[in-house]
């Protein structure tokens, strides 16, 4: 999932649920809850198993690069 997606999914779930609230509270400050809240959320869904696309390309890159130096070593 990439941030983009993830940011606006919980943008999304925090407005729904403060939908009262919202009416009251200016945007700018459900953005502000959703930059407090973001990382730790990110956190929860990271211990889940789930990763950001941007963390995963990073983790595949790395994973190739390994892979290409095992290759190299073996065959020297």
């Amino acid at each position: 999932m990439s941030e983009k997606d993830l940011s606006k999914a919980l943008r999304n779930i925090i407005e729904k649920e403060l939908k009262g609230l919202s009416k009251i509270l200016p945007k700018d400050v459900i953005s502000n809850i959703e930059k407090k809240i973001s990382p730790q959320i990110e956190e929860i869904i990271e211990q889940s198993g789930y990763v950001k696309k941007s963390k995963y390309d990073s983790l595949e890159r790395i994973v190739d690069d390994l892979e290409e130096r095992v290759k190299n070593l073996e065959e020297d």
